[in-house]
């Protein structure tokens, strides 16, 4: 007998699918989604993948435009801003109160090495999504599944944000070394310091989106 999906279930799997589309780069912020060509990709029904969209069109990651459907969504500033406040009060929390050796540690060193291999063979795009990897890996040092769904949106719209920008190379080239820094503050057990590094690492990546975002006028 074949088991039947929960029509929750199914909404909240294929929600994710889309969501890590997103947060892999696959789909950029403006971009309209078709219901005919996600519905067979996905072999999911319209009437299901309509709910999905409504999910994540409360979400933020998604909205509605007229004349073109439903299309993914556009981070405007005001929502940046809310991001990195969300994620200083996060992130900052987590490597505070990390104990040694936590599982997530790994996940942490697995992202740094994936981020330097990305940006030695130029893909900036590869290092963005190495560096949300090495993020949520600092959100799983916190022990907290509510924190974790949290933060996944929050890196879904973060990664709407980062593909409007014209030089990823820019955006992302930095921060690779930054991120084995912060993982050798916390290994050495340095847990303050590596707080205070992240500190000035979200300010600076904060005024670098926000100033590119004003540069293209939003």
């Amino acid at each position: 007998m074949v088991k039947k999906v929960e029509p929750t279930l199914l909404h909240e799997k294929t929600a994710e699918i889309i969501r890590q589309k997103i947060v892999g780069g696959e789909l950029a912020a403006g971009s309209r989604l078709s219901e005919t060509a996600l519905s067979k990709q996905l072999a999911i029904s319209r009437n299901t993948l309509r709910e999905v969209f409504r999910l994540l069109t409360q979400q933020g990651l998604l909205r509605y435009e007229p004349n073109r459907g439903v299309c993914v969504a556009r981070p405007d500033m005001a929502a940046i801003v809310d991001i990195y406040r969300l994620r200083r009060l996060v992130e900052c929390s987590a490597l505070r109160n990390a104990w040694p050796l936590h599982p997530a540690m790994e996940k942490m060193a697995a992202a740094v090495s994936l981020g330097r291999e990305r940006s030695a063979a130029q893909d900036w795009t590869g290092v963005g999504t190495a560096n949300m990897q090495f993020h949520s890996a600092i959100v799983d040092l916190a022990d907290s599944e509510r924190l974790n769904r949290l933060y996944r949106d929050i890196s879904a719209e973060l990664r709407l944000a980062f593909s409007q920008l014209n030089d990823a190379r820019l955006l992302h080239a930095p921060y690779v070394e930054k991120n084995g820094a912060i993982l050798a503050l916390l290994t050495a057990g340095q847990n303050e310091q590596a707080v205070q590094a992240l500190s000035v690492y979200l300010e600076v990546s904060e005024r670098t989106v926000l100033a590119a975002l004003s540069r293209r006028g939003w």
